[in-house]
């Protein structure tokens, strides 16, 4: 069931990096200007008269010199001159490079249209980093209107020479089959085996999901561990915290708990809610390391404060009943089963409406408690006993303040959603 839902979960990771591609974070490594010069103070005087003359390459060259100040003080609004005279006359580098400076923001006002203009100027000439981008920026419907067909035709562009980040998004389209994408899983693992050929570590550790799940390819746990493993080595966080869990279960490979904490312990240190919160319990239980409460608190501190409901849960109980390893603090209890509540979790909705009604950790608040009674009861939550209790202490006008927050915050997290 724990494997099952795992992989669950990891492919809604690969459905959302298809369907929320976003140029911002997932830009070309080649930004403006990232090939220097060998001699930049001799260099750039000749690249200046040859630019004063027209020649396109230097006017490129110019301006990749003072995007990043080599033998010149840097200047971005000249690199973006030097670049658009450049690009005007068809310099597909130089195309490419206005148009990363039209996305970013730098050197020009931040203009999305502006940007997939000049990198489709460049992605027409075959520039294989602005094609990357078209594809991003499709996806993501920045400057242009979401088109995921179109993101797979720029994406493909660039995959078919052999860009290796194209490669993975295009895998990702194909297994999500976003809108006008149909949905291949062979032609998925096709191109998620490319990329990962070339070293590429989410490809690689998705086309070892790939394996895992039989989608695409033959089930085979030990090809799942080879590419897991290769995606791991390069530091690839949820790679490690699966090699971990294959380590811990005995899949594919040998069962070996130490091996297991090795993995999970780096991608906890990288800042993988998932394995802090995993090894947070080994060290509570003791289970393949020596117990350690401290160290178990810490560890699901970490993982509860980037959003992991159930961990969230869990140390609001700790802290209110004062057990493994933490003294019993009320306020702290309510602090976590809030974060929790606002998530939506029943349970500690209705543990927080507890803590209002009594006043442990807050000010006791009948409004509040009820508040949180109610939504708690709509969420499967049997809150009629302590409804009942609350509403002989409560007027009608607080009663029905109750209802009216409650209706609020359903309205609001509805907007949410």
């Amino acid at each position: 069931m724990k494997r099952a839902f795992f992989f669950f979960v990891l492919f809604i990771v690969l459905i959302a990096v298809g369907c929320s591609d976003d140029p911002k974070s997932s830009a070309p490594q080649s930004a403006p200007g990232a090939n220097s010069v060998s001699n930049p103070d001799t260099e750039f005087e000749q690249f200046l008269k040859k630019a004063k003359a027209g020649d396109a390459q230097a006017q490129s060259n110019l301006g990749r010199m003072y995007y990043r100040g080599e033998g010149v003080v840097a200047d971005y609004q000249k690199a973006v001159k030097w670049y658009r005279m450049a690009a005007e006359q068809g310099n597909a580098e130089a195309q490419y490079n206005l148009g990363m400076m039209y996305g970013t923001g730098i050197g020009v006002p931040q203009n999305g249209g502006e940007a997939a203009n000049w990198h489709r100027k460049a992605a027409e000439q075959g520039h294989i980093d602005a094609q990357y981008y078209l594809g991003l920026v499709y996806g993501g419907g920045i400057g242009v209107p979401r088109d995921h067909k179109e993101s797979a035709r720029w994406y493909r562009k660039a995959a078919e020479q052999g860009l290796a980040q194209a490669q993975r998004r295009l895998g990702v389209l194909y297994n999500d089959g976003c809108e006008s994408v149909p949905q291949d899983y062979k032609e998925a693992v096709k191109w998620f085996r490319k990329a990962a050929e070339q070293g590429d570590a989410p490809a690689q550790f998705f086309l070892g999901v790939m394996y895992a799940t039989g989608q695409g390819v033959i089930k085979d746990d030990k090809e799942v561990v080879r590419w897991v493993q290769k995606s791991a080595e390069q530091g690839y966080a949820i790679a490690q915290y699966y090699l971990g869990d294959a380590y811990e279960q005995g899949q594919g490979v040998p069962q070996d708990i130490e091996e297991a904490v090795k993995w999970y312990t780096k991608a906890a240190e990288q800042g993988y809610a998932d394995s802090q919160r995993h090894l947070g319990l080994m060290y509570e239980n003791g289970e393949g390391v020596p117990q350690d409460y401290n160290k178990s608190v810490e560890l699901l501190t970490k993982a509860a404060e980037q959003g992991l409901v159930n961990v969230q849960a869990a140390l609001g109980l700790k802290y209110y009943e004062g057990k493994d390893g933490v003294s019993k603090d009320y306020k702290r209890a309510v602090k976590w089963w809030t974060k929790a509540a606002e998530q939506g979790n029943a349970p500690t909705q209705f543990s927080l409406g507890i803590c209002y009604g009594n006043g442990q950790g807050v000010i006791e608040d009948y409004v509040e408690a009820y508040k949180w009674a109610l939504l708690a009861g709509m969420n499967g939550e049997d809150v009629f006993e302590f409804k009942s209790t609350l509403k002989e202490k409560m007027t009608a006008e607080q009663i029905a303040e109750a209802q009216k927050l409650a209706k609020a915050w359903v309205a609001e997290h509805e907007k949410d959603d």
